[in-house]
């Protein structure tokens, strides 16, 4: 189950790649179909589905903030069952 995900600018990416090696899941890559405004090959979610985990290590190397990341919060009741 996804912990998080990461929302992003597509027209903020340079193309570097710099998210996609950094990835401990490899759920990011540049999406080779399309381009961006600028002529570069934006990066995106492998599958909106994924595990990811909201950890943030994409959106910290992103030279131009293309990515913001989020985690899903517990629900209360669950939190409680867990503990």
């Amino acid at each position: 189950m996804p912990k998080g995900t990461v929302l992003i600018d597509e027209e903020r990416c340079q193309g570097c790649g710099l998210c996609v090696a950094s990835c401990p899941w490899a759920l990011l890559v540049l999406a080779k179909d399309r381009l961006n405004g600028h002529g570069r090959h934006p990066v995106m979610l492998v599958d909106p589905d994924s595990i990811c985990s909201g950890c943030g290590i994409c959106a910290v190397v992103c030279p131009n903030l293309a990515l913001m990341t989020y985690r899903w919060r517990a629900e209360p009741a669950l939190a409680a069952l867990a503990a």
